[in-house]
């Protein structure tokens, strides 16, 4: 997500210090958008920059800072002026999380794991060298990015990876052939088939988007439509793998999971990050805008085009 930043808007000491550690994937970096009540609505952000000299000093808070506990770099909208539209007044910041003043606390999600956390500025000192476009024009660059963060929420490939997964806890838990499981297992396996053939009509049209892409001709509602039908998918996907997992579906094995002990999990293999994989992929119709939003982006750009 962030790399088409730096590579579209940044300067070229910020390329120079950013690209290549990004493209070796040497640096972990965590997203500061979302706020305690600037979600969705993520324009109301409050968290501000005040700008003192050579440096930004910035207060406020973040959440659902995915691995921000793990990151070395942050990139973060702040408030740098109070305009009369919320969406003006907004800056882009590169933050090292090093600096003094920033506090991350952890937030344990449905999974039972640690990947989400609270984060806190208290007079955190930021270079203006690391501000990246304008000042007060960070929405522009904030929407360019989530339509980076809302293709990589739908990627086709993790989706064909995750039916495949299921299909083995199915052959696992209702073997080919078993009496016991013929009329269950041949409701699974329909279930997985109309996945795959949703996903095929998914991959036909991003591969659409990406050949109009090439003659600069793309639907600006394609991220949206890609993101909204993925994460749809992704959570039905994750359902059948909870009904062919049946009661071993009930146990928490969470703490297996994040210290990778393997060899102490129950059940089918498989079965407990599937069951993982299901609680957090509540969340995938929320994070990066909610299949609400995306539904809206979409009218608005059929009624558009409709008008004329």
């Amino acid at each position: 997500m962030i790399g088409p930043v730096i590579y579209s808007y940044g300067t070229d000491a910020q390329k120079a210090k950013h690209l290549e550690p990004l493209r070796k994937g040497d640096i972990l970096w965590c997203q500061g958008y979302s706020e305690p009540g600037s979600g969705s609505d993520l324009a109301s952000l409050r968290t501000r920059a005040v700008r003192d000299g050579d440096e930004y000093v910035v207060n406020g808070q973040k959440i659902w800072t995915t691995y921000a506990h793990r990151a070395e770099w942050m990139f973060a909208l702040v408030r740098t002026d109070d305009a009369q539209r919320p969406q003006e007044g907004i800056s882009f910041l590169l933050i090292d999380m090093t600096t003094p003043g920033i506090e991350v606390r952890p937030i344990h999600s449905i999974d039972g794991l640690h990947h989400l956390n609270e984060v806190f500025f208290s007079d955190v000192r930021v270079p203006v060298e690391n501000l990246v476009g304008e000042e007060g024009k960070g929405w522009s660059i904030a929407k360019f990015l989530l339509e980076h963060e809302r293709k990589g929420v739908g990627s086709l490939q993790t989706v064909w990876g995750q039916i495949d997964a299921v299909r083995n806890i199915v052959d696992r838990s209702h073997p080919a052939g078993d009496p016991a499981y013929g009329f269950e297992r041949l409701r699974l396996e329909t279930a997985l088939a109309e996945a795959e053939i949703r996903l095929s009509a998914i991959e036909s049209y991003n591969r659409r988007q990406a050949a109009l892409a090439e003659r600069d001709a793309a639907s600006p509602a394609g991220p949206s439509i890609l993101k909204l039908t993925v994460t749809e998918l992704q959570q039905a996907i994750a359902e059948i793998g909870v009904r062919a997992l049946g009661q071993d579906a009930l146990r928490d094995q969470s703490g297996y999971i994040e210290l990778y002990q393997p060899e102490k999990m129950r059940g089918v293999e498989g079965g407990a990050v599937a069951m993982l994989q299901y609680l957090f992929g509540r969340a995938y119709t929320i994070l990066g805008g909610t299949s609400e939003i995306q539904r809206n982006l979409i009218f608005r750009h059929a009624s558009r085009v409709l008008s004329g």
